[in-house]
């Protein structure tokens, strides 16, 4: 019998057993134990009984120990009840903090495993815990959770309101928030201002409601919530910002276009980059194209023939909406832009490459050092085969950049100026320059962006000034906030 004070202190749960051995067995540490009393209360009369009628072992999963996973093996009595007219004739011992009816973990893991359903449920909750040491199944860790009980969430004095979807599009629900103890309260059925005005009207200690701009969220709040103060979360605003951005980028778009053109179109012909982008990195004739031009071809003949569609699907064994697409389109160059002008890592970066090369920098470690300064997260090897087809000459120079779209140029104006790829921030400042309007967009985005970041809620009136005196009209309506609003 091996001295077990010392483990009682770090496993407090087995201070009632005595350890008989510990050893580590398949990377489990299995610890073998036996109750410190000689008698036990049966659980039907409650008499204490001293006589044994049997012996048996108990494997009882334990929290992990040093990410090891860990198994009390307990040697449990069943003893035989001294009162003849107690229905249970034989009872087995319970170990207080250790054993309870039919259980397979201890008091400490269920706990554990519990707090994990309670936060990624299932599958992930299951993930997780293997990673830990404590191999579970999401089904347990689920029925744990519809065990878990259910506290009062108590006084509310920060709430917050949005609506989420059960099934998009169709059943919505309402979500309510205690924001300072950072947990969800309750679940109310559809979006609608009713279930949200009865559940304000039994709490009356709601000081502070935080929303989106929903009208029936503020239909509730006004009416049974009039002492609260409605104020605007920061996604809302950002989010209301950036739609207003959205707008004001849509509508002078033909400034961006004009600029464009007049930068990067000139009166000569731009030189061709990659030959339509038929080869490869290697200068090779890539696959996918010869496959796409030879099935167009085959397509188009069978279909001069007379055969229908769904015939060519089964003599090809091609899908039929493939077969539908080759049909559909009579020039094939048509059916490989997706394919020929994919993007890849390297070309944000190969203007400068190419910049570099033709003031003769041939070597491709350094310009793979020179480029992976400006963050270009790919390896050597890509630059290397491209420097190769430059030397080769089966490469010019690359095309000038695509006019961006203006889901991009929004992207542009509402990220950070740190967060920016160079080839962004190259795009961002000659958006800025093709459009004063857009110039000073990016001013109140910036300026609304430090707002939010340090907090000065009490500046937004002064920010909003500020936005008043450009001609922006879908700006001047941003952020939305409602009435007797604050930044959070």
């Amino acid at each position: 019998m091996c001295g077990s004070g010392g483990l009682q202190e770090v496993l407090p749960h087995l201070a009632d057993v005595v350890v008989e051995s510990v050893h580590r067995d398949a990377g489990v540490v299995v610890l073998r134990v036996r109750s410190r009393t000689r008698s036990a209360r049966c659980p039907g009369c409650g008499r204490l009984s001293g006589r044994i009628h049997g012996r048996y072992e108990r494997r009882l999963a334990d929290a992990p120990l040093g990410g090891l996973s860990v198994v009390i093996v307990v040697l449990i009595r069943r003893f035989k009840c001294l009162r003849t007219e107690c229905p249970a004739v034989t009872f087995a011992e319970q170990i207080p903090g250790l054993t309870r009816p039919h259980a397979r973990y201890t008091p400490v893991l269920r706990d554990l495993l519990g707090r994990v359903a309670q936060v990624l449920a299932g599958r992930p909750g299951a993930r997780l815990a293997r990673r830990l040491g404590m191999v579970t199944a999401k089904d347990t860790l689920l029925r744990l959770l519809r065990t878990t009980a259910l506290t009062s969430p108590g006084p509310v004095r920060v709430l917050g309101i949005d609506d989420f979807a059960l099934l998009k599009g169709h059943i919505y629900a309402t979500l309510l928030v205690d924001l300072e103890a950072r947990r969800p309260i309750d679940v109310l059925p559809g979006r609608e201002a009713a279930p949200v005005a009865r559940w304000l009207a039994d709490h009356p200690e709601v000081q502070i409601i935080c929303r989106d701009r929903a009208s029936a969220y503020a239909e509730a709040a006004r009416t049974a919530a009039p002492q609260a103060v409605q104020v605007a979360d920061a996604w809302h605003l950002w989010n209301n910002l950036a739609k207003a951005v959205g707008k004001t980028v849509t509508s002078h778009y033909g400034c961006l276009r004009t600029a464009h053109q007049t930068t990067h179109q000139p009166g000569e012909p731009q030189p061709p980059a990659e030959p339509d982008g038929m080869l490869d990195v290697r200068g090779r004739p890539r696959r996918v194209v010869a496959t796409i031009r030879e099935r167009h071809r085959v397509v188009q003949e069978l279909l001069a023939q007379g055969r229908s569609l769904r015939g060519i699907s089964r003599d090809l064994d091609l899908d039929y909406y493939a077969v539908r697409r080759y049909a559909r389109t009579a020039d094939v160059d048509e059916l490989l832009v997706k394919v020929t002008q994919r993007r890849t890592l390297l070309d944000d970066y190969k203007p400068y490459i190419h910049q570099r090369f033709t003031q003769g920098c041939r070597n491709a470690s350094q310009l793979h050092r020179e480029i992976r300064d400006q963050g270009f997260p790919g390896d050597r090897s890509v630059v290397n085969s491209y420097v190769r087809l430059l030397k080769q000459g089966t490469v010019t120079a690359p095309p000038p950049p695509a006019l961006p779209k203006p889901r991009r140029a929004l992207r542009w104006i509402m990220t950070r100026p740190e967060h920016l790829r160079p080839d962004q921030a190259v795009g961002l400042k000659e958006v800025r320059a093709a459009c004063p309007e857009l110039d000073a967009a990016v001013d109140h985005v910036r300026a609304f962006g430090a707002l939010m970041h340090d907090h000065r809620g009490e500046d937004l009136h002064e920010w909003i000034e500020l936005v008043r005196q450009h001609d922006l009209p879908a700006l001047r309506r941003a952020p939305g906030a409602p009435a007797r609003s604050k930044v959070r």
